[in-house]
Formats: C-alpha cells, structure tokens, sequence
C-alpha cells in the first residue's frame, strides 16, 4: 500500500475514535459537569506523562524556558477542555464540530501577530469566507438563538487555536515532557479544587466510560502519530473534517439528532476554507511557519499529552 493512502487511511480511523471519544464525552454530559469529566479524564491521562518522564533520556530540569507562554498555553488548553466538553453536552454533535471546525482560520489569524506570519489576499479570503461558514451555522437571528453552549464551542476554537499557535511558538526550544506535563497538572489542581462544589456519585458504569475516554484517545493519538509518520501533513491534516459525517451518524443513533440545512452548509463552508488554507500553508512559498500544518494535535484539552510532544519526543519531529 501507498504511503499516502496508509496514512490517510489511519488518519481517518484515528479521527473516528476520537470521534467516539466525544460522543462518550456527550453522554457524561448528560449527568456530569464539564469540570467532573475533565478532572477524570486528566487524571487517566498521568500514566501516559509518567511512562514519558521515565523514558526521557535528555538532561534537563522540568522548568520551562519560555514560563509565561507555557502559563498562558496551560490556560488555554484547560479553557479549551471546559468550554469544548460543556459544548458537546448542550449542542448537537455536528454543531459542535462546524464550529470546531474553525481553528484552522483562528490559527491563521493568531500566526499573525505571534509567528510573525504573512498571509495573502487569497489565505485572508479564505478565513473570511470560513468565517462567514460560522455565522451560517450559528444564524444569528434565527429560530433556536444564540445559546450558552454556542458560546462555549465558540470559546473552545478561541482558546484552541492559541494553544496551537503558542506551542507552535515555543515547542521547538520547550522539552517533551514540560509541554505534556504542566497543562495536565493545571487541569488537576484547577478541576480538583472545583470538585467539592460540581461532583455526583459515579458508578462503575460512569468510571468505565471516563476509562473508554483514555482509551479512545491513546487510540486516536497512536493513529495520528503512525499517519504523521506514513504521509506529509497536507495529506493526514484534512482529514480531520471527516469527524462531521462521524458526527451526523452518531448524533442520529444515539441522540436523536439530525442535521440542518444551516449546519450543512455552514459546514461546507467553513471545510472548504480550512482545506483551501491547508493546502495553500502546503506551498513553501507560502508559508514558512505552516502553523496549521503543523498544529498535529486535535484541540488541546489538557487532559492527555498532545501528538506534536510525542513525535518531537519518539519520531524527532516538531511541536
């Protein structure tokens, strides 16, 4: 088989599990606060982080170089989590991710002032009109209104992209470890202390989901991390879109959902700008920080090291 088709075929496997991930992450929603599913969900994640410390052979403290960027990086990721999984409990899955979907513009935006990026008339349309995607699926104006859980999905592709955007900053001079380690110890502490106020009695049942939303993690970061490997990331990057027809199939077997006529074509707005996007940042002419391109991670939740930190730490690549 192809290289190519390897890790496009991996690619879209992984996106799967991740997908399946979040319908997990819905279905806790129904009974759990936001803040209960990320303080379970980062606490599996330690493991993974332990099993990295102890496998990194390079010399060095566990104290960032650039401290305020990883402060304000870990906020982010933890702001991410909070608003993105209390947006999958109020919103239809497909919703959630059309606008989700909209980091790849935010990142292009954001590389502006902190990469120092250049982006073309033809790159600033694109975002444009990927915007104008958003406003299609929120439709402002319309029947349902503007609710709390838009706001939140809103936030998340906010705070989303500037993880991104930071760790595309940084990540080449910050160890593995320190760009895993303290988003995950900040969603901890942060979750941990507003437990007492928002925590219900989980069953074994509950626990089990929370340890199927490791798993499906480890699942879908491992894919990514072999379709990185197999194929470049022009090819493995827009597959992250396929996450919408995940979302349509498993909005309507497990919560009754369908998907509107706005959300649709909102959707192929906004999916055509961000491919557009990918595969201009895919001309070296073009762009020479690529942040989109190399954004490997999904959003940056805190609760689970990202892809990036693993194959800068197993395959030599970038964050």
């Amino acid at each position: 088989m192809h290289s190519n088709l390897r890790g496009a075929l991996l690619s879209l496997a992984a996106f799967g599990a991740y997908a399946t991930h979040d319908v997990v992450v819905k279905l806790l929603g129904e009974t759990f606060s936001s803040f209960q599913i990320m303080f379970f969900s980062g606490l599996m994640g330690f493991p993974l982080v332990t099993m990295m410390l102890m496998g990194d052979r390079k010399d060095g403290t566990l104290i960032p170089r650039h401290p305020w960027w990883s402060i304000l990086r870990s906020v982010s990721a933890v702001a991410t989590g909070v608003m993105g999984f209390f947006a999958f409990s109020q919103l239809p899955l497909a919703q959630c991710y059309a606008i989700f979907f909209a980091m790849p513009l935010l990142i292009t935006l954001m590389a502006i002032p902190l990469l120092g990026e250049r982006v073309g008339m033809r790159r600033g349309i694109a975002v444009i009109v990927g915007l104008f995607g958003v406003l299609i699926v929120l439709r402002p104006g319309g029947g349902e209104g503007f609710s709390i859980g838009h706001l939140a999905a809103i936030g998340a592709a906010v705070t989303g992209a500037l993880t991104s955007v930071i760790v595309r900053k940084i990540g080449g001079e910050e160890r593995s470890v320190v760009l895993m380690l303290y988003p995950m110890v900040l969603t901890f502490f942060a979750m941990g202390a507003v437990m007492p106020f928002v925590y219900v009695p989980m069953t074994v049942t509950d626990m089990g989901l929370t340890a199927v939303m490791a798993f499906l993690g480890m699942l879908g970061a491992l894919g990514i991390i072999a379709a990185y490997r197999s194929a470049p990331a022009i090819i493995v990057a827009p597959m992250q879109y396929s996450q919408i027809i995940w979302a349509a199939l498993y909005g309507w077997l497990f919560f009754d959902e369908n998907v509107d006529l706005y959300t649709a074509i909102g959707s192929s707005v906004i999916i055509a700008s961000g491919i557009y996007i990918v595969l201009r940042e895919g001309t070296p002419s073009v762009s020479q920080n690529r942040p989109v391109l190399e954004s490997r991670s999904r959003m940056d939740t805190g609760t689970q090291p990202r892809i990036s930190s693993w194959l800068k730490r197993w395959g030599g690549d970038q964050a």
